[in-house]
């Protein structure tokens, strides 16, 4: 996807489309994005929000739209992709747009059930269905890539029904459409982020689930979204060019050793 050789600048005349842009982690991905020359299509159901991004995305060295997005609704996307294709080749697609619900199965209801699955896993479907062509497109025009946002929880079993099962999902999905896209020269790979300092892992004021986790991370602490974004702009450049099909854990151990650096921890607390 790169337009110059060397530098930081990686992409300069690139189209990337970000969903959830308004949100913490999609914000930074969406900052990170155009301080390398992006032009970014800042989707989000807030487009309000997805607007106060744009002078912003500016600023940072690039530039971008904010487009109104309900990544549940396939017609939505639809309108999109027509949008999108309108303006040219697309480079870039990062399916980030998600929700959490913290119940188990059998708390879990139906509606609840679908409406996770609806945000975090048919989206990542319906932006693969209806972007392929612009991708296909921005592939012929120097590489496109697409950067699926899972989590550690579709690496490890956890426990939430929703939550869980539409991560493992999206880990899944990706590994297809790494299968069918490069056909296209499209790559496609997973991130699974660990605990990161957004809204959503704050979103309850009972910090007790976030403080506990925190003991099981060998790095002793959160992600911070600019580094998460830091990996998403590696996996759409041309660093990142044999890359496919892969899922990316960034997560400060946690998933390596975070039970055994707990247990170690604990028995040093011990007399």
């Amino acid at each position: 996807m790169s337009r110059t050789p060397t530098g930081r600048r990686r992409f300069e005349g690139a189209a990337v489309v970000v969903t959830g842009a308004a949100g913490g982690l999609g914000r930074a991905d969406c900052l990170a994005l155009a301080s390398e020359g992006a032009h970014i299509w800042a989707a989000d159901i807030d487009v309000a929000a997805a607007e106060t991004l744009v002078p912003e995305l500016v600023a940072a060295g690039g530039s971008g739209r904010a487009v109104r997005l309900d990544v549940a609704d396939a017609a939505s996307w639809s309108a999109l992709a027509e949008e999108v294709d309108a303006a040219g080749p697309l480079h870039g697609l990062v399916n980030n747009a998600g929700v959490s619900l913290r119940t188990g199965i059998t708390d879990t209801t139906v509606e609840q059930w679908q409406r996770v699955m609806d945000i975090n896993l048919s989206s990542v479907f319906y932006g693969l269905k209806t972007l392929t062509p612009g991708l296909a497109r921005g592939a012929e025009d120097g590489g496109a890539a697409v950067v699926n946002v899972s989590s550690i929880a579709g690496m490890v079993g956890y426990f939430s029904a929703t939550y869980g099962t539409s991560k493992w999902g999206v880990r899944g999905l990706s590994k297809v459409g790494a299968l069918e896209l490069a056909a296209h020269n499209i790559r496609v790979n997973s991130l699974h982020p660990g605990l990161t300092s957004t809204p959503l892992l704050h979103q309850a004021p009972d910090t007790t689930f976030v403080d506990e986790s925190l003991r099981s991370v060998p790095a002793g602490r959160l992600a911070t979204p600019q580094e998460i974004a830091g990996v998403v702009a590696f996996l759409l450049s041309d660093d990142a060019t044999y890359i496919t099909g892969e899922e990316v854990v960034v997560d400060g151990g946690l998933t390596s050793g975070g039970l055994y650096h707990r247990i170690l921890a604990g028995l040093a607390e011990k007399p």
